[in-house]
């Protein structure tokens, strides 16, 4: 190795640890065990411009063990990308772009939002697809425009869970051969040796998944490392290159041991692994004036990549113009002008349909005029009315496919489905039953947590679905899901809300969208007669207003149970009391509405309120006040048609109507 070579690594793994002994906080083992690794990556292969962090056609680099934040820190800063020393230095501290993991749209060149274990390796996989389908749809023979790989360094832990193990079967079907990873085998966790509960054949395990799998005895020769690499890119299926390495390498006393994980080395072990190394003591956060030149120069050599690839570009442009007019509107996240002119508009109709039905419907109208909208279901395609008609399935032998068959993988699909939204140039969706969030729930909040535009579309929302009983029957789920910050989850009550909803995930930028949808049949309601489903927008609005006068009572309700509260206000009506019924599809939008929209829609003079839904009432309380009262379900559920269950559950017109009036009873006196 050259004394450049030896010097740049040297400042990588140092870097990395005066960052995390100066925060007296953070994991300095992976950083100093996989300096060579992340610098034979950075400087070797890496296709990535500092000054344009989002050139679509940059090599990814995601660091799965997002832990190890100060590694990428370190590269990012050494390389030219907008990040400060003094960031450094102030690693893990308020209001910093250097946070204790990293985060996608915080640090400029950080690809994905990592930590949980597992998640960025499934992202990764998710950004070869986005890769693969691009390349397969704008490519032209003499004009490889989309050609990119994905790089990443995975852990122990990342290997454990199960999220990874389920997106490594799916990349390995689908033979997805842009994906390099360099696994950092250590052989330590936070408990002691991966002999304790980590003791499979790795390589094995991964070549039955259909991986190339490659070995590097030694994680710190360069040259090994490199080769491995080079061998990786010359095979059409994924890679896993295993790399020997060690857990806080250096280290006087903590090389190899548990200790090197998450706790700062101290500033004499930190200092004695300086001095063994020939490294000097003082000044911290040291860069050698060659180092700083030599990584510099790997960066401007980034920007002139970029600069041949416009080159590419603009002869591209000139003799494909309408692909290329696309491309460019895809990949800056713009949608055609009218793109939603075309929209399903459902009819009035008592019997009505399934919202899951409608959001088919509106699913392939949008697809027709959106090529970007891609995506799949987690082995329920006819149950979540998802496929795409007009395309086919992505496959190894056809990238040209828009749908995605992900299998019985839930987690494995929301880090995959997150994957592709982080990549850029498509809009993806992925769907499974309500209740199997539970599976996802870790991608569903870094969707949320990294302001992706991922579509979760969800059916079987209640107990509406009836004889598969109370372990398909999501109770606590949308209290659960309201609760994820940043997460719009919208309940449509009948087809035409089901058409807005779907208009607002599409035309949302800034974070997720999760779309509670019904197996069973709802009316689909007479919009001559009451407000415009457009108040969807708005998260809540007044349905209809009914009886002479001032409201007496609100009743309000989300999802299949508006016309049940509609049934029941006409009741209501009946008996001479004024009623205001409000659809309440979106809290998270009612809750951005400003306040005097919000004091429109529920008049603080109106305290008694009535909300319907078939769930636990937390979160209900905001909404009904302290006067108010709440119709939900505090148990599980059970098998039965759902009429029954309704009837059983008390969700029926007739309850509704006498809890409201003995409401009104209570409030008289």
């Amino acid at each position: 190795m050259t004394e450049i070579h030896s010097s740049a690594i040297k400042t990588i793994r140092f870097l990395s640890a005066d960052g995390v002994q100066k925060a007296n906080s953070g994991h300095p083992g992976l950083p100093m065990g996989t300096a060579a690794i992340a610098y034979t990556i950075w400087t070797r292969h890496l296709r990535f411009n500092p000054k344009n962090p989002d050139w679509i056609d940059r090599d990814r680099f995601v660091l799965s063990g997002g832990h190890g934040s100060m590694l990428l820190y370190s590269l990012l800063h050494l390389t030219g990308f907008d990040l400060s020393l003094d960031e450094l230095m102030n690693f893990r501290q308020y209001g910093t772009r250097t946070p204790g993991h990293p985060e996608y749209r915080l640090t400029p060149g950080v690809e994905t939002t990592t930590g949980p274990l597992g998640q960025g390796f499934a992202n990764g996989v998710g950004m070869a697809i986005a890769e693969a389908h691009l390349a397969e749809k704008f490519n032209k023979p003499g004009f490889e425009l989309i050609s990119h790989y994905v790089y990443g360094i995975v852990t122990d832990g990342d290997l454990m869970e199960g999220v990874a193990s389920e997106a490594a079967s799916l990349a390995g079907h689908l033979r997805l051969g842009k994906i390099i990873y360099l696994y950092d085998d250590n052989r330590i966790t936070i408990d002691g040796s991966t002999d304790l509960a980590f003791t499979e054949d790795r390589g094995k395990r991964f070549e039955a998944y259909g991986w190339q799998v490659l070995h590097v005895a030694d994680g710190n020769d360069i040259e090994e490392i490199d080769a491995a690499i080079r061998l990786a890119k010359q095979d059409p299926r994924p890679s896993l290159i295993i790399c020997r390495t060690h857990i806080g390498y250096g280290l006087p006393t903590r090389q190899d041991t548990s200790k090197a994980h998450g706790e700062p080395p101290g500033e004499e072990e930190l200092d004695a692994a300086k001095e063994n190394a020939g490294w000097p003591k003082e000044p911290k956060f040291y860069i050698p004036a060659d180092v700083k030149d030599f990584f510099l120069k790997v960066g401007e050599n980034g920007t002139k990549t970029e600069e041949k690839w416009n080159q590419l570009a603009a002869s591209y442009a000139e003799k494909y113009a309408e692909e290329w007019g696309q491309l460019k509107r895809m990949t800056e996240g713009n949608l055609p002008a009218n793109w939603d002119q075309n929209l399903p508009v459902f009819a009035v109709d008592e019997k009505g349909i399934a919202t899951r039905v409608a959001s088919g419907q509106v699913l392939n109208s949008i697809a027709h005029v959106l090529p970007e909208l891609v995506g799949g279901s987690a082995d329920l395609t006819p149950s979540n009315n998802t496929w795409i008609k007009e395309s086919t399935a992505f496959q190894a032998d056809n990238h040209s496919g828009r749908y995605f068959h992900f299998g019985v993988r839930e987690h494995g699909m929301g880090g995959i489905v997150n994957g592709i939204a982080y990549h850029k140039g498509l809009i993806p969706f992925g769907a499974t039953f309500m209740v199997f969030t539970d599976y996802m729930r870790g991608a569903i909040r870094l969707s949320a947590l990294s302001h992706l535009q991922s579509i979760w579309v969800m059916t079987h929302d209640s107990i509406g679905l009836g004889e598969d009983g109370p372990t398909h029957q999501p109770i606590e789920h949308l209290a659960s899901l309201r609760a994820i910050p940043n997460l719009h989850v919208i309940r449509p009550a009948d087809a035409n809300e089901t058409r807005e909803a779907w208009r607002a995930a599409i035309m949302r930028k800034d974070g997720p969208t999760l779309l509670a949808l019904t197996r069973q049949a709802l009316p689909t309601l007479d919009r001559t007669k009451y407000a415009s489903e457009q108040g969807l927008h708005k998260g809540a609005y007044v349905l209809a207003d009914l009886g002479a006068g001032k409201p007496q009572i609100i009743l309000m309700a989300s999802g299949s149970e508006v016309s049940l509260i509609l049934e029941a206000a006409y009741l209501l009506e009946k008996d001479h009391i004024s009623v205001r019924v409000i659809s309440f599809p979106c809290w998270e939008l009612f809750k951005e509405a400003d306040e005097n929209y919000q004091c429109m829609v529920l008049p603080p003079e109106i305290r008694c309120r009535l909300a319907v839904e078939m769930g636990v009432r937390q979160g209900w309380e905001r909404w009904v006040g302290s006067e108010g009262e709440i119709i939900s379900i505090e148990k599980f559920g059970a098998s039965a048609p759902y009429k029954t269950l309704y009837e059983k559950y008390g969700f029926t017109v007739e309850n509704v109507y006498q809890t409201a009036k003995k409401l009104l009873n209570k409030k008289r006196d």
